[in-house]
């Protein structure tokens, strides 16, 4: 059986156990297709197959994106990636932090740029502790005005986050968290654009990524995978706001760089390609080779990488991107030097430049990240790159 075969069987029971209604994945080598697999659902009531071209929701697969975003600017001159996030919003002009005994005391300083990209600035999603809970406000109140009809807009959104209290002093603990979304709002306020604006321009235009974006227009609104989760004995829609973002029918106030763009397997294979490529794409250069680097390569010290989850054993951590420096401690066949995210509907992306591949995987089901097939689809090419 050939690895198409494999991949597309591995996929099939996914769909047959109710992990996902529909998943696709692409493989590609140096920037050509490798192999593509496909099996279940974009819409389970209309018995609609999931396709080469379906629109699927990036959640946390959006934050590489954002990383490449702020080194765009870095690459200009316009961004020093020391500099305290006060500096561009001033919402976090006086960052207080929250003690183990739940005093909120003033801070040392305001996270850094390069805080914001490594997850260690102190910032929360909305959690059960006592940061986690400030976060969660923002966020109802966005989602009540959502739903009203409207929403804060991204600088707004953004600085009412940073006039919550900290879960730590800055630099001192990795923690996931609104780092991404901020960084999209400090983009706004260099570039003097939205966000999005800036990522066409930039990014989206120059790699040909035209269903890319914080929404989904009416002309494409079919590919758009309907998401489902899992239940007892199958699965059933899922359509509520999560991280203010979730309605797609229209161009969003808050523009989420941590959460917000809805993509294609061949759109984001053209990003990961640029970064394979060392920033340039289709003989265009949008990144240094220097900016990627910096943007991959592992950045937590031995102390703060501690804070990890478990289910990053064997990965540092880079610019809003796993990044492999302990192979012998993954649990896929990969390799020193890989890099990538994954997405809380089960998105994944992952760069391998000693084999100069990139393998994406796509589905629409909460609460999953990086699921248990993704795994074996992994395992399936690493066994088949072992023997060539």
């Amino acid at each position: 059986m050939g690895l198409k075969e494999q991949l597309t069987a591995c996929l099939e029971r996914a769909v047959e156990n109710h992990e996902a209604a529909g998943i696709n994945l692409l493989i590609c080598r140096d920037g050509e297709e490798f192999c593509y697999a496909q099996a279940g659902y974009a819409d389970i009531a209309a018995g609609k197959p999931v396709a080469r071209d379906s629109i699927f929701r990036l959640y946390s697969q959006s934050k590489p994106i954002t990383a490449a975003a702020v080194m765009i600017l870095a690459d200009r001159g316009e961004i020093d990636l020391a500099d305290g996030v006060d500096r561009y919003l001033p919402g976090f002009a006086n960052p207080r932090v929250i003690r183990p005994d739940g005093s909120v005391v003033p801070a040392l300083r305001a996270p850094w740029i390069l805080e914001l990209l490594t997850m260690t600035a102190g910032l929360s999603y909305p959690d059960a502790d006592p940061a986690g809970q400030a976060a969660a406000r923002v966020f109802e109140e966005d989602h009540a005005q959502i739903l009203a009809g409207g929403g804060m807009d991204t600088l707004e959104f953004c600085n009412r986050l940073g006039e919550q209290p900290l879960a730590f002093e800055p630099g001192t603990h990795w923690r996931y968290s609104t780092c991404a979304d901020i960084l999209g709002a400090v983009v706004e306020a260099v570039s003097g654009k939205r966000f999005g604006q800036f990522l066409r321009e930039e990014l989206f235009g120059p790699l040909g990524m035209k269903d890319t974006d914080f929404w989904v227009p009416e002309e494409k609104r079919d590919r758009l995978v309907k998401c489902y989760r899992r239940i007892p004995g199958g699965l059933e829609e899922f359509s509520s706001l999560h991280l203010a973002v979730g309605r797609y029918d229209r161009p969003p106030a808050f523009e989420s760089g941590g959460a917000g763009l809805v993509s294609t397997l061949d759109d984001y294979a053209a990003f990961a390609a640029m970064l394979l490529n060392g920033g340039v794409y289709g003989g265009k250069r949008l990144l240094s080779p220097a900016a990627v680097r910096f943007l991959t390569a592992p950045r937590l010290s031995p102390e703060v990488r501690t804070d990890l989850w478990d289910g990053l054993s064997g990965y540092n951590y880079g610019c809003l991107v796993r990044s492999c420096d302990r192979p012998g401690s993954l649990n896929v066949f990969g390799e020193e030097g890989e890099y990538g995210w994954d997405g809380w509907l089960g998105t994944y992306f992952i760069n391998i430049p000693g084999q100069r591949i990139t393998f994406l995987l796509n589905q629409n089901a909460p609460d999953t990240g990086t699921a248990g097939v993704t795994r074996k689809c992994r395992n399936l090419l690493g066994a088949k790159l072992s023997k060539m």
